[in-house]
């Protein structure tokens, strides 16, 4: 990254033929980057159609979409170390042939834990593949290695490829069917690999570095905790809680696990997470914020779904048209923060209080706001607003990550951190979420309902069932009223914490280090022992 005043090497590709022009060879990994930031194991736009068609539940569903989740979060302490070890040809093809495969076999699929891994492996690859694109068109994007203009213009493409590929999946859905959203994603994973194998060639520009001392058990272990308590959380409102003995089971299970976890972390000379790694400062208040803006956006895969299907009785192809300002505001939330923190260099704490606003007005909006009266444009502010707030919020803290980690555990820290960003925020947020409505909904019907009978209806001459569904309607919304209004005093609360915390926290930019002395610095750390 760029203050120290060297001179950054020149950028090149040499991967490629030579019959490649120069010109575009940065713009097809672009290309290859947002093929797979679209594809998946499952697709969240073909959720419903596959709970009509198969025997899986939503549930069923969703842990497939959070293990994909968890297998590109629990994957970046390894990227360096394949990046050395094989050559960049091998690491794409290798990617795009697992996706491939993947996408072919997951809808045949019908034990569930084998389901569940496929879309686990689905994730590495995803994370593998953009990790080597993005790594190799880096000084292309940031001759300076400036990770404020890097971390906006990667954000761009992951959350913009999220909304597009949920566009892509409902079409092709409405029009077609839920599986061919797979066939399509192999049809341009085969592109990919013709692309490769006409166009780059097996090029290695340093010295191969063995796959020794990495601790494989503790990144098994690890794994397993995060599936165990996304399982505990995403499934909790189905099996009652800890009323039923498959949670308890689960949740012994889930300490023992994190015993280990932590025994190894001390036991060995280089485990999967280092104990050094845990005591930067600023890291845990990170941790922490990172899991709670999750937690508030999580009301998008809950609430606002509850809302769109049983009040205001959208279907899918309307439903997802609130892509798009959700889409306009990624990309507004991207440069703003390329703004703030590159080209004006403001410090980032005010920045992180300008995403809590935006989420604020989304939160806030939708208490007072929501009504079957409304027409869907009318929404598109909020969406605005949450996908603004959601591009602000993901770049700055990955970049304020950046700036509080030595490089040595900063890919062990980015991988936590995606876990809490990606996995757990989100996991636990919907199960608070869909708590609160379980909760509210019923006592609503028993407090409003309790001067319904047949005697009052026959008084007032109105049609018992249809005034039955309005009814139900009506309590939904004011149920979700309930749920948006404390969790948008939530968010207020944290809002003013950052504002009466505010403090110029802004400071120069550590240098990057070069791709060689990442090489000798992972070179030098022995096997575990």
């Amino acid at each position: 990254m760029g203050q120290s005043g060297q001179t950054p090497p020149p950028f090149s590709m040499p991967m490629f033929r030579s019959f490649v022009p120069e010109r575009i060879r940065p713009w097809i990994y672009v290309f290859i980057v947002i093929t797979f930031q679209c594809s998946g194991g499952l697709y969240l736009g073909t959720l419903n159609q596959m709970m009509g068609e198969t025997a899986l539940m939503r549930e069923d569903l969703l842990m497939c979409l959070y293990a994909n989740l968890a297998g590109m979060a629990i994957y970046f302490p390894l990227l360096f170390r394949m990046k050395f070890r094989f050559t960049n040809k091998t690491l794409l093809c290798g990617a795009a042939a697992g996706v491939l495969l993947c996408n072919l076999i997951a809808p045949h699929i019908t034990f569930l834990p084998l389901l569940w891994l496929v879309c686990f492996i689905e994730g590495m690859c995803k994370i593998q593949r953009t990790f080597e694109c993005m790594s190799n068109i880096q000084l292309w994007i940031t001759p300076k290695r400036d990770f404020t203009v890097f971390f906006p213009v990667l954000h761009i493409i992951i959350l913009g490829c999220m909304l597009l590929s949920d566009l892509l999946a409902t079409y092709i859905m409405y029009y077609y069917h839920w599986d061919y959203m797979q066939l399509f994603i192999c049809g341009i994973m085969m592109l990919d690999l013709l692309i490769l194998a006409v166009c780059t060639r097996h090029v290695r520009m340093f010295r191969k570095l063995p796959l020794y001392g990495i601790d494989w058990l503790g990144a098994i272990l690890w794994s397993a905790l995060l599936l165990e308590t996304t399982f505990l959380f995403n499934y909790g409102d189905w099996y009652d809680w800890w009323h039923s003995p498959v949670i308890r089971q689960l949740s012994v299970a889930i300490i023992v696990t994190l015993f280990f976890c932590v025994r190894r972390m001390f036991l060995i000379r280089h485990p999967y997470y280092e104990p050094k790694m845990w005591k930067y400062r600023h890291l845990l208040p990170v941790f922490i914020l990172i899991t709670l803006v999750e937690m508030f956006l999580a009301t998008e895969h809950v609430l606002e779904e509850v809302y769109l299907g049983e009040v205001m009785h959208y279907g899918s192809l309307t439903g997802v048209q609130l892509d798009w300002p959700a889409l306009v505001g990624v990309l507004a939330g991207c440069l703003f923060a390329y703004w703030w923190m590159h080209i004006k260099r403001f410090n980032y704490l005010r920045l992180i209080i300008v995403g809590l606003g935006g989420i604020v007005c989304y939160l806030a909006g939708n208490y007072f706001l929501i009504s079957p009266d409304i027409h869907i444009s009318q929404l598109y502010l909020l969406i605005f607003c949450r996908g603004f707030a959601y591009a602000v919020l993901s770049a700055t803290f990955m970049t304020c990550l950046e700036e509080i980690m030595s490089f040595q555990h900063f890919f062990q820290a980015l991988s936590v951190f995606n876990m809490l960003h990606m996995v757990m925020g989100g996991v636990v947020g919907a199960a608070i979420y869909t708590r609160g409505l379980a909760y509210y909904l019923p006592d609503n019907i028993a407090r409003y309902g309790a001067a319904i009978d047949s005697v009052a209806s026959s008084r007032m001459s109105i049609d018992l069932p249809h005034y039955l569904e309005t009814f139900m309607s009506q309590m939904t919304e004011i149920s979700l009223k309930q749920m948006y209004g404390w969790t948008a005093l939530a968010c207020i609360l944290l809002f003013l914490l950052f504002l009466l915390y505010d403090a110029p926290v802004r400071r120069e930019l550590k240098q990057m280090p070069s791709w060689l002395k990442i090489r000798k610095m992972i070179a030098g750390q022995g096997p575990s022992k």
